[in-house]
């Protein structure tokens, strides 16, 4: 094998912050050199890497949950891929290992940053969307933030997207009532006809407060919001006394933040709920998630729904077509590198 420093790893970094929507000149493609193995590293070559929308706003500066992305740096992200050379017996040589080293096609790290997965179980992009942060993020929101329960009416906004589609298929698999609205036709099919909903509706084409009313006219018990905006306004409307939002994303207001809903004073005449999470505040309840879902995925009770994009330099289109909502993809969106 050629030296390690001779090794090019091809990545991608933030050229510029964006100002509203992003475009593909905030991207900038180069190449780096792999550094030699020292002990306890390893170098990892990535097969597949997520792209989410929670990503825009690590583009502005500014404090939030997560570090900003810096201008002139290599981006990251959650990736899975397979070791290629070791220095730390507990990582041999072709261990499937997940990262937070998104963005580029090889890097080396610390075996402590990192975490074997079993690809014989699931497909190694499965620890991306259904059995990754995405389905763990579905799982603690109705489990430890909405506690759901059998028979309960549960609406998820953004349904047929990453987080949503899992949602609405754990929702099920609780025995509620589910409701998901996405924007698009062919979101909304696939909704209806692979996740098994009981309503569907497109939030583009009809008002989102008469379809709740409609398919659920003594009101919800949990609302599952991924999107803010104008559908958190309607969900409040709709909400039973006492019922649970669960706020998850607002990714109406990624690139243009958007006002918050005028109705807020129903929170107090209803007495609900309202109750805001990070994932990454509950990565200690990975294995009881993972007891769950994998026999749940290999038993066909959960639906792995992915779309892969294939090639690095692909990445920044995606990620942009992941903000607008579009029909290009259903359930996690992932980069084959």
């Amino acid at each position: 094998m050629a030296s390690m420093h001779k090794l090019q790893a091809k990545e991608i970094r933030l050229a510029s912050r964006p100002h509203g929507e992003p475009s593909e000149e905030n991207f900038a493609f180069a190449t780096a050199e792999i550094p030699e193995l020292q002990p306890g590293e390893v170098l990892v070559r990535n097969a597949f890497f997520s792209v989410d929308p929670y990503m825009r706003g690590r583009m502005n500066e500014g404090k939030s949950y997560v570090p900003a992305f810096a201008v002139g740096k290599i981006l990251d992200g959650a990736a899975v891929g397979q070791v290629v050379q070791s220095r730390d017996a507990a990582f041999p040589v072709s261990t499937w290992v997940q990262s937070l080293c998104g963005w580029r096609d090889y890097f080396v790290a610390p075996a402590q940053q990192l975490r074997a997965i079993d690809a014989r179980q699931a497909p190694a992009s499965a620890y991306l969307g259904v059995l990754g942060a995405t389905g763990l993020t579905a799982w603690v929101g109705l489990n430890d933030i909405a506690n759901v329960k059998e028979g309960e009416t549960v609406f998820i906004s953004g349904g047929a997207g990453a987080v949503g589609s899992v949602a609405c298929q754990l929702a099920r698999l609780r025995g509620c009532r589910v409701i998901a609205s996405a924007g698009s036709a062919p979101k909304v099919a696939f909704l209806k006809n692979q996740l098994k909903v009981d309503h569907a509706f497109n939030y583009r084409e009809s008002e989102p407060l008469q379809q709740l009313q409609t398919s659920a006219p003594e009101g919800l018990h949990v609302y599952f919001d991924n999107t803010a905006g104008p559908q958190l306004e309607a969900a409040l409307y709709a909400m039973r006394n006492r019922g649970r939002i669960v706020m998850c994303g607002a990714i109406s207001g990624y690139n243009t933040p958007v006002p918050g809903p005028r109705n807020l004073a129903l929170t107090i005449v209803r007495r609900l709920r309202i109750e805001g999470f990070i994932v990454v505040d509950y990565i200690h309840r990975m294995p009881q998630f993972l007891a769950e879902m994998v026999p749940a995925l290999r038993a066909g009770k959960l639906l792995h729904q992915e779309t892969i994009v294939n090639g690095i330099e692909q990445a920044p289109r995606a990620f942009i077509s992941l903000l607008h909502s579009g029909d290009a993809h259903m359930g996690k969106l992932v980069v084959r590198v």
